[in-house]
């Protein structure tokens, strides 16, 4: 059975999303890119460009599944995590929508799986993507590069939890 994940890299400017495919033949990408907040300064219309982006994103490439990075906030900066829960709200929104299970990673548990070590750097964890994923290029902009590892990320836990 094909399985289709929908990694995403939640973001109120950007959010990158990523799709792959798994099946019998291995993973393969079906697509990935952004969805920009054009609108500036005002959250209640650069949450819905988000959740009007991811859902074209969704209906028609029709993920089974959505992951999404969690929600990582330093003291120093907690407006950060708070404006970043808005967009999370929207993908979240979206999934339950269209009747689609999600999971959240920590940024380290992503970076752990797919390079061996929790703090690889960016350059690190997109060249792991782009051999995992045999592309020619690294993928761009990074925004798109923390959705596919997301999108890797659950299709191996996912792989390991029903092995078990």
């Amino acid at each position: 059975m094909q399985k289709r994940i929908l990694g995403i890299d939640p973001g109120l400017n950007i959010t990158g999303y990523g799709v792959i495919d798994v099946g019998p033949s291995g993973i393969s990408l079906v697509e990935a890119g952004v969805v920009r907040g054009k609108t500036r300064g005002e959250i209640p219309a650069r949450v819905r460009e988000i959740h009007e982006g991811i859902t074209e994103v969704i209906t028609a490439l029709k993920p089974n599944v959505m992951a999404m990075e969690e929600l990582y906030s330093h003291y120093e900066r907690p407006k950060t995590a708070i404006i970043m829960g808005h967009a999370r709200g929207v993908l979240c929104l979206a999934a339950a929508q269209h009747d689609m299970t999600f999971y959240s990673y920590a940024a380290t548990q992503i970076k752990r799986i797919l390079t061996g070590s929790g703090r690889a750097p960016k350059s690190q964890m997109q060249d792991s993507i782009r051999r995992e994923l045999k592309l020619s290029a690294v993928p761009e902009p990074p925004d798109v590069a923390d959705a596919l590892a997301v999108a890797l990320c659950h299709h191996y836990l996912s792989k390991v939890a029903t092995a078990i």
